[in-house]
């Protein structure tokens, strides 16, 4: 598989400045929210509201690094049985994460392997690709940035086979810096960067099936099982 353009870049440094800014105004705003609605009883000191308020702070701050969000719930047809996610790694941590999510965003899900597949809808992982490449060198020509790839391609199908959701790929990528004289911490920072990318993944891949099955409702005859869809190469 070529990684080409697709894959998310960094973001230029004045966009990371306006999402911090906005982060920054949301957390203060959660904060201000939830110390509002801690109730403070008659007589209490200063220093008990005070803590009171920091610690409505610290939730707030926690809640916006693990990537707490409201979810919406997946746009299922209503005759779509339950799912299973199927992969070459059943084990791996992408079919985990997947998943996690189907059954946050309102789907049955079957992890059985003794379950009669015939009766399931499968998201099937068919490819799951990772590269390195540099993009920045040294004085003396030695690769110290690269881009970490993560590329995945997807289908998602009914019991009989016909695709609900055709053959996807989702491209993502991370940059970080490699001195070539510290592989430990290097790899350290890549081992963070993975985690990071397959959570992305998972979610970039049920936003996918979402988006589709939400278009497809809003054309009613595009809800009928689609057959011969055209594969992506690897």
């Amino acid at each position: 598989m070529r990684f080409g353009a697709a894959g998310a870049r960094r973001r230029p440094r004045s966009d990371r400045r306006s999402h911090g800014a906005a982060l920054s105004n949301a957390i203060h705003a959660a904060s201000g929210t939830l110390a509002h609605l801690l109730p403070r009883p008659a007589g209490s000191s200063r220093l008990s509201f005070m803590i009171r308020i920091l610690f409505a702070l610290v939730l707030a701050v926690a809640l916006s690094a693990c990537g707490f969000h409201l979810r919406n719930k997946l746009a299922l047809p209503a005759d779509m049985p339950a799912v299973k996610v199927v992969s070459s790694s059943p084990y791996s941590e992408l079919v985990k994460l997947l998943n996690r999510g189907l059954r946050a965003s309102g789907a049955q899900v079957v992890e059985d392997d003794d379950a009669d597949d015939a009766q399931l809808a499968h998201l099937q992982v068919l490819s799951e690709r990772w590269g390195d490449l540099p993009i920045a060198i040294d004085a003396e020509g030695r690769a110290q940035e690269y881009s970490l790839r993560y590329a995945v391609i997807f289908v998602f199908r009914r019991p009989d086979g016909s695709d609900v959701v055709p053959q996807q790929v989702i491209e993502l990528s991370r940059d970080y810096v490699s001195p070539p004289t510290d592989a430990t911490g290097t790899t350290t920072e890549r081992e963070i960067l993975a985690d990071e990318l397959r959570r992305d993944m998972s979610a970039s891949i049920l936003r996918r099936v979402d988006s589709v099955l939400r278009a497809r409702l809003q054309n009613p005859g595009s809800l009928a099982p689609a057959q011969g869809s055209q594969p992506v190469e690897p």
